[in-house]
C-alpha cells in the first residue's frame, strides 16, 4: 500500500468543500418542501450512488468495491443510518435551516455517551463534562420548537416534532457511527460508503406504502441534486481524511453552522433565534474541546507505547 504524505491544509480544504456541498444537499431537500421522509433518503441514496461508482472506476477498485466477508455488519449500519437520514430529513422540511444543522450536532456527543455505554470504552470527567454542556447546548436550540414545556397553547406541532426527530436523527447517527467504526477495522472505505447506498436506497423502498407522492419535475430535480451533492461530499470528506489526521479536520464541520446561518437567510428568509445562536456556540464548543481531548489521549497512548520495554 501507498501512503500519502500528510498535507494539513489540503485537508482542511477538502473537508470544507464537502461541508459546503453537504449544506447545498440540506438546502436541496429543503427547497424540495413537504416530501415523505422515506421518499428523500431513497433520492438521497440511490443518486449518490453515480459520483460514487465513478470515483471507483476512476481508482481503478470498481469490481472489487463490493467484495465484503461483513455483509450483517453493512446492513445493521445500512438501517441504523437510513432510519437516522429518515428522521434528520424530516426534522430539515420541519425546521429551519440553521436550527436543523445545529441539532445534528448533538451526534459527536451521542457517540461518547454510546461508547461508554455499548461498548464500554473508558470515558474521563473531562469529556464527560463536555457531552452535558454539550447537551445543554442542544437544549437550549431546541426549547422554542419543545412548546408542551413552555406554552399551554403551544407551538406548531410541526416544530415540536422537527426538533425531536432532529434529537432522533442524532441518536441513531450516533449508533451508525459506532457500527462504521467497528466496521473499519476490516472494511475499506469504498465498500462501507457504496453498501450503505445500496442499502439505504433498497430499506428505503419499504416507505413506499407509507405514503409516496407524486413529485413535480423542480421537486424531482432538487432530489436528484440532492443524491449527487450527498455521494460528492461523502468522497471530498473521504479525501480529506486521507490528507490529514481526523483531529485535524473534523473541527472544520463545524463551518456548516455559518454556511446554514448565510443560506438560511439568502435562500429562506431564516434568521437565526438567540437560542439558535447561544446553543449553538455551546454545542461547537464542547464538540471542539472532545476532538482537542480525543487528540491529548492519542499522544499520550502512543507516547506510553514508545515508552513501554520491548516484550
Amino acid at each position: 500500500m501507498v501512503h500519502q504524505a500528510l498535507s494539513p491544509l489540503t485537508g482542511i480544504a477538502l473537508k470544507v468543500i464537502s461541508v459546503a456541498i453537504f449544506v447545498g444537499m440540506s438546502t436541496s431537500i429543503k427547497l424540495a418542501g413537504q416530501v415523505p421522509a422515506g421518499q428523500i433518503v431513497f433520492f438521497r441514496s440511490f443518486f449518490a450512488i453515480f459520483p460514487i461508482l465513478v470515483f471507483l472506476a476512476w481508482q481503478g477498485e470498481l469490481r472489487t468495491a463490493v467484495v465484503t466477508t461483513r455483509p450483517f455488519g453493512h446492513i445493521m449500519r445500512g438501517l441504523a443510518g437510513v432510519t437516522a437520514m429518515g428522521f434528520s430529513f424530516f426534522a430539515l422540511t420541519q425546521l429551519p435551516l440553521p436550527e436543523a444543522i445545529t441539532l445534528n450536532y448533538a451526534q459527536p456527543l451521542l457517540v461518547v455517551v454510546f461508547s461508554a455505554i455499548i461498548l464500554g470504552e473508558n470515558v474521563r470527567a473531562y469529556r464527560w463534562t463536555a457531552v452535558a454542556i454539550g447537551l445543554v447546548g442542544v437544549l437550549i436550540v431546541s426549547w422554542p420548537n419543545l412548546t408542551l414545556f413552555t406554552s399551554p397553547e403551544g407551538v406548531s406541532d410541526k416544530a415540536a416534532m422537527g426538533a425531536v426527530a432532529a434529537i432522533v436523527g442524532a441518536a441513531l447517527s450516533a449508533i451508525a457511527m459506532l457500527l462504521v467504526r467497528n466496521l473499519v477495522h476490516t472494511e475499506r472505505t469504498a465498500t462501507i460508503v457504496l453498501w450503505f447506498s445500496l442499502t439505504a436506497s433498497i430499506m428505503a423502498l419499504f416507505s413506499i406504502p407509507f405514503g409516496w407522492q407524486s413529485l413535480t419535475w423542480e421537486q424531482t430535480a432538487l432530489l436528484v441534486t440532492s443524491g449527487f451533492c450527498g455521494g460528492i461530499a461523502q468522497l471530498f470528506m473521504t479525501e480529506a481524511y486521507r490528507h490529514a489526521e481526523a483531529s485535524t479536520v473534523a473541527p472544520f464541520e463545524y463551518t456548516s453552522l455559518l454556511l446554514g446561518i448565510v443560506v438560511g437567510y439568502l435562500v429562506f428568509g431564516d434568521l437565526p433565534t438567540l437560542y439558535t445562536l447561544v446553543g449553538g456556540v455551546i454545542v461547537v464548543g464542547a464538540g471542539i474541546f472532545i476532538i482537542w481531548r480525543e487528540r491529548r489521549l492519542g499522544i499520550e497512548r502512543q507516547a506510553a507505547k514508545k515508552a513501554a520495554p520491548p516484550q
